[in-house]
């Protein structure tokens, strides 16, 4: 059985004084009425939170998707979905998406609905495919979509013929704060007892948790995960304004696992990396950072066959890496 595990990234980010304007307000009525619609979660005149679940729903059809649990905090709102995950903060709103989703809808619907005018910034971001042709839709035809209601720069990462990456940035007058890093690990081709018990008819998601040692690697974190039937793998974490996110799609022939968090690479998460490395076993995995620079110690014996860094113009450094395993397996032939 084949599912399209590699995701599409969409973050967006609204103006402080939308927030505080009464045309916010107004369109909080959708989630929320009286004088509830006013104030978010934290007592702030507006937040993205207070839309609420109906209109997050609304979202989230937009890309073929649903949402299936919620977790939340004093900061964020975690949705775990049906094809990865949903997260809302005060004044931002971060969605992955995976299998034959349109999360390129998502995004239009969001900018139309929130005016072009009270973006702060938006990105697009979307891996290759391993059968891309089954896809509804390119990054191409997204980026087009997305042009339409918002100037923008879009680059791609990677070799063409291997793993890349596609993404777009907004061009309007942002500047992100240095300390907003993000961390993504994208891991392909899990083999070991790991990989085995992934792909086996007895899981837990209790099990699948203890296997990750998600608890020692990531303590303070409440977790909401999912196990999917026949299996398939979905967990959101928060701890304060920190997030984690992990998806797996576990087949032999196409696994692939994601991670990704805003925890910075230093002091007890630096080696975090390098920890999922070792219980994963990947052949290869590419890096994605966002202020956030690249790790590599106690990494398995590889090689870096491609880097590289971008300067964004809203003040992001994005950096790449595409690693593989040395010795990782021997392949066999497949009768077609």
């Amino acid at each position: 059985m084949f599912f399209e595990g590699s995701e599409k990234k969409l973050e967006l980010i609204v103006t402080p004084r939308f927030l505080q304007s009464g045309q916010f307000a107004e369109s909080a009525q959708f989630g929320q009425s009286g004088d509830n619609a006013k104030k978010g979660k934290n007592g702030e005149k507006g937040s993205l939170r207070q839309l609420g679940r109906e209109f997050w729903q609304t979202v989230v059809r937009r890309a073929n998707a649903d949402i299936l649990s919620t977790l939340s905090n004093g900061y964020c709102d975690a949705y775990l979905l049906s094809e990865s995950s949903l997260f809302v903060w005060n004044n931002r709103a971060l969605m992955l998406t995976c299998g034959n989703t349109r999360l390129a809808d998502a995004a239009c619907y969001l900018i139309d609905a929130f005016g072009e005018q009270n973006i702060a910034f938006v990105s697009y971001q979307r891996k290759n495919e391993y059968l891309s042709h089954l896809q509804q839709s390119t990054f191409a035809e997204d980026l087009k979509a997305i042009r339409e209601r918002l100037a923008g720069d879009a680059f791609r990462i990677g070799h063409l013929d291997s793993h890349h990456h596609y993404l777009y940035t907004s061009s309007k007058p942002f500047l992100a704060s240095p300390m907003d890093e993000t961390r993504e690990l994208l891991m392909y081709h899990i083999r070991g007892d790991a990989a085995e018990y992934l792909r086996s008819s007895t899981q837990s998601a209790a099990t699948v948790r203890a296997l990750l040692r998600l608890d020692t690697l990531l303590p303070g974190f409440e977790f909401d995960d999912h196990l999917f039937s026949p299996f398939g793998y979905s967990i959101n974490g928060l701890c304060d304004d920190y997030y984690m996110t992990i998806h797996i799609t576990p087949q032999e022939n196409s696994s692939y696992v994601s991670f990704e968090t805003n925890l910075p690479a230093r002091g007890e998460h630096r080696l975090l990396f390098s920890k999922l490395l070792s219980i994963l076993n990947p052949g290869s995995w590419d890096e994605i950072g966002f202020n956030s620079a690249s790790h590599t110690e106690h990494y398995p014996a590889h090689l870096c066959l491609g880097s590289c860094e971008l300067n964004l113009t809203p003040g992001y450094r994005v950096s790449f890496c595409h690693y593989q395993q040395l010795c990782h397996e021997e392949l066999m032939p497949e009768p077609m």
